[in-house]
C-alpha cells in the first residue's frame, strides 16, 4: 500500500526519484497549512505518498527534516539579500533600504521557509550546515552595517555589529508582524516597507548619520 496525500491508502511500492526533496516539499506544504509545530513525521510521509518508515532513510526525525527546510530557506534568503545589497550600489543608503525590502519580500513570498527558519524551534547549533547558512545571511547585513557606520562621524561611531543586530531586530519584527504572506500577518495602515524605512532612518540619524548621507531625492 502507499499513503496518499489525503490520508487514504493505495497500492504500496510507489518509487520516488527524489524522496528527500519530496519530503521537504511536504514539510513546506504542511507548515503553510498547520504551522511548523502542527504536523508529525508521519504526516510528512503521508503527504509524500510513502510508508511512515520511508522518511527515516533520509532524515533522523522530524526535527532533522525541519532543519533541512530551514537550511534551504537560509540559502535562498542569503542569495536574495546579497542581490538586494548589490555591494552597496548605487549608494550605501539606497542599497541598505533595498536590503530591508528584500527581507520583507522574503517573509511575504516564502512564509513557510520563514517559519521553518525562525519559528520551528530548531537550534542552529544542531546542524553545522544550518549554522553556516544562517551566518552567511547575517554576514550580508553585517557588511552593510559596516559600510553605513563608515559614513558616521569617527568620534562616537557605534560598533557595526551592534548596528547590524539592532537593524536586524527591527526588520525581523516588522516582517513577522506586518510583512509575512500567511495568516499571521497583522494589518497596518501603511506598507511595511514604509514603516521599516522610517524606523531605520530615525535610528541611523540618532546614531549620527549625516543628513546629507542619503540618496539624492
Amino acid at each position: 500500500m502507499k499513503w496518499g496525500k489525503g490520508g487514504g491508502q493505495g497500492p504500496r511500492g510507489y518509487h520516488h526519484g527524489n524522496l528527500r526533496e519530496t519530503l521537504v516539499r511536504a514539510a513546506l506544504a504542511l507548515i503553510a497549512e498547520k504551522g511548523p509545530a502542527g504536523f508529525t513525521f508521519a504526516d510528512a510521509a503521508r503527504w509524500a505518498g510513502v510508508s511512515p518508515a520511508a522518511p527515516y532513510r533520509h532524515f533522523r526525525d522530524r526535527d532533522a527534516l525541519l532543519a533541512n527546510v530551514a537550511l534551504q530557506g537560509f540559502e535562498r534568503f542569503a542569495a536574495m539579500l546579497t542581490t538586494a545589497w548589490n555591494d552597496g550600489k548605487p549608494d550605501v543608503l539606497t542599497a541598505f533600504d533595498n536590503l530591508g525590502k528584500a527581507y520583507l519580500a522574503f517573509a511575504r513570498t516564502e512564509p513557510a521557509y520563514y517559519s521553518a527558519m525562525f519559528e520551528a524551534g530548531i537550534a542552529p547549533g544542531t546542524d553545522p550546515l544550518l549554522r553556516e547558512a544562517g551566518d552567511r545571511a547575517f554576514a550580508v547585513l553585517r557588511d552593510a552595517a559596516e559600510r553605513l557606520v563608515a559614513l558616521m562621524p569617527a568620534q562616537g561611531r557605534p560598533p557595526a555589529s551592534m548596528v547590524a543586530l539592532h537593524v536586524w531586530s527591527m526588520t525581523h519584527g516588522i516582517a513577522s508582524l506586518f510583512g509575512r504572506g500567511d495568516a499571521a500577518r497583522r494589518s497596518l495602515p501603511m506598507p511595511p516597507e514604509e514603516l521599516l524605512e522610517a524606523a531605520v532612518l530615525i535610528y541611523l540619524r540618532g546614531l549620527g548619520l549625516p543628513g546629507d548621507a542619503g540618496p539624492p531625492r
